[in-house]
């Protein structure tokens, strides 16, 4: 990804931008309805592009977008590819219910992105993953706001109460003070806390109490419900003029040279002027019937809603359980529990034995402040690169463009990945 788009100060979102002069795509087509081709499609027309989206799902925001861990997690961007994972290895394939888990599949795209993420577990790649990371959360951040001027922020149940990731050891708390000095020119303020420090910002909390060695602090952090936000991108894209063709599976192209000039969609042909693929865990598929490849390979997440019964009983603040790796976000009187990465195809199934791990740790977590009798559960599939950097940009065909490769961190990159998809399209 090369450098991306920082615009100056504006009103709103949709006046930040004059309309483009002609733009080479006058209309684009957006494969893809979930939270980056809503955000995608908010861009280009921002920019003065005609747009259409289309998705084979009958509603926007019903795939990887629907459940996820509603974290904003601007300044917190780890890539999952880091050195200290090669000695975990034997268990990430042996033990049956690790948080990360790999289930080899007999299928050789599985098998070349492992290959390509073992290789990106390397220091230097790690910390250059970082760094883009940061640059990308940064724009991000700007561009969501600038959204969210115009939104109502209890529709969308969002917050600004930060986010604490605990750390379980003092190898671990080393571990995370060493990524917070990398990314302390380049990110937003953190702080390494220890456990009572910890304590103190979220009083919820006190369950945890001697099971971590402290926490890394980053008060500017936010959560936000996405399915509330696709659902909200939605209605202001229809009233901009933005045409939808839902319920419809993109199963095939037609090639003109380097050029795509017509998709086909429920057996019907619709003529192609540019075209965006941001098709999720359905990109590999896609980008093969185009003609190419790319490292993207979904990993599998599970989630739970549930019902808050105390209020004062659930933490306010985001919370990240490294030693589990589970999320804790607060939307609205719910509290979303989202967690496990498996590296295992694309069998989207529930699996009650996942189901049951995020109900046992937020009982143990917070007790009976959650009504964990009647959870609403869902998995999804996160499309993720080798490195964790989206891949955003031009692709082996002249007229067709990538937004893709987001992993755990699409809702926290939306907005920015779509600024820089935009910029890129509307400079050529």
């Amino acid at each position: 990804m090369s450098a991306v788009f920082h615009s100056d100060s504006a009103q709103s979102y949709w006046s930040m931008h004059p309309r483009a002069r002609g733009p080479r795509h006058a209309h684009v087509t957006v494969i893809g309805a979930g939270i980056v081709g809503l955000t995608t499609a908010a861009a280009l027309s921002r920019s003065g592009h005609e747009v259409t989206v289309i998705d084979a799902a009958a509603h926007v925001g019903r795939g990887t977008s629907f459940g996820n861990g509603c974290q904003l997690s601007y300044g917190y961007v780890a890539p999952l590819a880091q050195p200290s994972l090669l000695p975990e290895l034997p268990s990430l394939l042996l033990a049956k219910n690790a948080p990360l888990k790999i289930v080899p599949r007999l299928d050789p795209a599985q098998w070349r992105w492992m290959m390509e993420f073992l290789l990106a577990c390397r220091g230097s790649t790690a910390r250059q993953s970082s760094l883009e990371l940061l640059a990308l959360g940064s724009l991000s951040r700007h561009e969501t706001d600038l959204w969210l001027r115009d939104a109502d922020p209890a529709q969308l149940k969002y917050s600004e109460t930060g986010k604490l990731v605990l750390l379980p050891s003092a190898q671990a708390l080393a571990k995370a003070e060493a990524q917070v000095r990398l990314q302390a020119a380049h990110g937003p303020l953190q702080r390494c806390i220890g456990e009572d420090e910890a304590l103190r910002i979220e009083p919820a909390l006190a369950r945890f109490k001697g099971r971590i060695a402290g926490a890394i602090h980053t008060p500017s952090e936010c959560a936000i419900d996405s399915h509330a936000l696709c659902l909200a991108l939605e209605r202001q894209l229809r009233a901009r003029g933005v045409e939808f063709k839902l319920g419809q599976r993109v199963t095939g192209f037609a090639r003109a040279g380097r050029r795509v000039a017509q998709l086909i969609a429920n057996g019907q042909a619709l003529d192609v002027d540019g075209l965006v693929l941001a098709t999720g865990p359905a990109t590999a598929a896609v980008a093969r019937m185009l003609g190419f490849s790319l490292p993207v390979y979904p990993l599998k997440g599970y989630s739970i809603t549930a019902r808050i019964v105390d209020a004062a009983g659930v933490p306010r603040v985001s919370i990240t359980d490294a030693a589990r790796k589970v999320v804790y976000a607060r939307i609205g009187d719910h509290l979303r529990v989202a967690g496990v990465a498996e590296i295992r195809g694309y069998d989207r199934s529930i699996q009650a034995d996942r189901i049951a791990e995020l109900v046992g740790h937020t009982r143990e977590a917070f007790g009976a402040a959650v009504d964990l009798d009647s959870v609403s559960e869902w998995s999804g599939l996160r499309p993720a690169t080798p490195t964790s950097v989206p891949i955003i940009g031009a692709s082996p065909l002249d007229n067709v463009f990538l937004n893709v490769g987001h992993g755990a961190l699409g809702l926290t990159l939306a907005f920015g990945s779509a600024a820089t998809i935009a910029h890129k399209m509307s400079a050529l």
